[in-house]
C-alpha cells in the first residue's frame, strides 16, 4: 500500500551536483501535532558497507538531522503538498558512490532500525 519511489540517481564526475527525489504514495504523513508518521529519511548503502545515515526532516515542522561528515554539502527538503522529499547533493566524491535509500518513519532518528517504509533505492556513481 505505502509506495517510496527514489529518482534523480546517475552518474556524475566529481564535483558535480545531484538531486534525488522520494515521492511517497499511499501514506499517511504528519500534516499537525503528531508522534507518528513525521519523519523522512535519506540512507546509503556502498558494496560490503552498511547502511548509513545520511540526513532526516520532519513534515510537520521541517527540522533536519545530517550525518557530521555530510552538513555542508547535502541539504534535504520537503514538499508537503507533491509528498515528496528531495536530497541535493553538491560537491559529489568519489566515496559518495553508493545506492541512495529513502525511508519512512514516525519521528527522525539516524539509525535505520527506527523506520518502517523504505524505497528500492537509486544508484548514485561518482567518477573521480
Amino acid at each position: 500500500q505505502v509506495q517510496l519511489v527514489e529518482s534523480g540517481g546517475g552518474l556524475v564526475q566529481a564535483g558535480g551536483s545531484l538531486r534525488l527525489s522520494c515521492a511517497a504514495s499511499g501514506y499517511s504523513r504528519a500534516s499537525g501535532r503528531t508522534f507518528s508518521n513525521d519523519a523522512m529519511g535519506w540512507f546509503r548503502q556502498a558494496p560490503g558497507k552498511e547502511r548509513e545515515f545520511v540526513a532526516a526532516i520532519r513534515w510537520s515542522i521541517g527540522g533536519t538531522r545530517y550525518a557530521d561528515s555530510l552538513k555542508g554539502r547535502f541539504t534535504i527538503s520537503r514538499d508537503n503538498a507533491k509528498n515528496t522529499v528531495y536530497l541535493q547533493m553538491n560537491s559529489l566524491k568519489p566515496e559518495d558512490t553508493a545506492v541512495y535509500y529513502c525511508a519512512a518513519g514516525d519521528l527522525i532518528a539516524t539509525t535505520k532500525e527506527h523506520y518502517t517504509y523504505w524505497g528500492q533505492g537509486t544508484q548514485v556513481t561518482v567518477s573521480s
